[in-house]
């Protein structure tokens, strides 16, 4: 009789993971954190903050379920397909996109001259779109199926809708 078979993830696994719900707990941690800052425009009564808040909210909840999605069905011994040049390119435009992106968003809502940081969110704004079409492009346009490219495209969609929401919020 042969032992069960059990799902080992590594560690790095469920980093992918972790920094996948990074960006929305951080926010929402400095958002109360802050939110007697006037800069915010936190109400007592609902709906508490302005409307490009629950917009971010949404539509990054829309971003993290496609991520959770994709990467449980990157689990699946039947798909567990993914070469170490596409987790490069996925971490390239996480962490060289995403991270710089949220801490650049992040000062920029606070500094009394958001201008200022316009020129470097674009900047990284262009950089972190090459970085998801090589990705898609390269790695998902021919292999996904229908079932992960709606997970991709959760993801993709949910986050850049989030992140149009965060920059109406700042520029408008």
């Amino acid at each position: 009789m042969a032992a069960p078979h059990y799902n080992r993830h590594s560690f790095r696994d469920y980093l992918s993971l972790l920094l996948l719900f990074l960006p929305p707990v951080l926010f929402a941690g400095l958002l109360l954190g802050y939110r007697g800052a006037p800069q915010l425009g936190w109400q007592p009564d609902f709906p508490f903050l302005p409307w490009q808040f629950w917009a971010m909210g949404l539509f990054g909840g829309v971003a993290t379920v496609g991520g959770v999605l994709d990467w449980r069905y990157h689990r699946d011994p039947l798909h567990l397909n993914i070469s170490k040049k596409e987790r490069e390119a996925e971490a390239l435009a996480l962490g060289a996109g995403g991270l710089p992106m949220f801490v650049l968003m992040w000062l920029a809502m606070w500094s009394e001259r958001p201008a200022l940081y316009l020129v470097p969110i674009v900047v990284v704004l262009v950089y972190t779109v090459v970085a998801i079409c090589y990705d898609e492009f390269v790695f998902h346009l021919r292999r996904c199926g229908r079932q992960e490219t709606l997970y991709h495209r959760l993801l993709v969609l949910g986050n850049g809708l989030a992140w149009l929401a965060w920059f109406h919020f700042i520029y408008y």
